[in-house]
């Protein structure tokens, strides 16, 4: 997953950040606990260079900026993602506000890659956006190179709507492929599931 370089705030986006409980994670307010695992996890070239916002090397100091913008962000919404059963911290997902909308944005950790923590983390926050907030389309992107967060982004619904360049931290101009959920489909995808 890829968040755009500059967020806009946008009071239509504007949400309560509800704790969610999913089958195995919390989605909760990041906090100053989780610093030290923040900077464990998020200190890694090969995190780091499929987001563009993310900076490397990443370091304490990294960790407190980010706490303090997730705690001064009005529109959209910044998680936390720990393991119900152990609480240990996995990763952060988010709703967040650009220019083109809504976009979910997600990242995890090396050492819980390959667990299905983002897709589950993902279908969560789609149905926040759809459920919490009056949006037509919800938005998301990843790096053309990045086919695991491709298939998080299939395996919530998104349809491909093309590519365009994002400027990365780490990696400068890169090229990334555009999806979005409408929420005709969402309605659609959420009843099927029931049946």
């Amino acid at each position: 997953m890829v968040a755009e370089a500059e967020d806009t705030e946008d009071e239509s986006y504007a949400l309560d950040r509800p704790e969610i409980a999913t089958e195995r994670l919390t989605l909760r307010a990041p906090r100053e606990s989780d610093v030290a695992e923040l900077v464990e996890l998020a200190d890694n070239h090969h995190v780091a260079q499929m987001l563009a916002r993310m900076p490397h090397p990443y370091g304490e100091a990294e960790a407190r900026a980010f706490l303090a913008m997730a705690r001064l962000q009005r529109s959209g919404a910044v998680y936390a993602l720990t393991v119900s059963a152990t609480g240990a911290f996995v990763g952060c997902a988010g709703l967040n506000a650009t220019e083109r909308g809504l976009e979910l944005g997600y990242w995890i950790g090396e050492p819980y890659w390959k667990k299905g923590y983002a897709t589950e983390a993902a279908h969560a926050l789609v149905d926040l956006a759809f459920s919490a907030t009056n949006i037509q389309v919800l938005h998301a992107s990843c790096r053309v190179i990045n086919p695991a967060s491709r298939r998080v982004i299939h395996k919530c619904g998104f349809q491909y709507a093309g590519q365009g360049m994002l400027n990365s931290m780490v990696a400068g101009q890169v090229p990334v492929e555009r999806y979005r959920l409408d929420r005709r489909t969402w309605n659609s995808l959420r009843s099927w599931a029931r049946l």
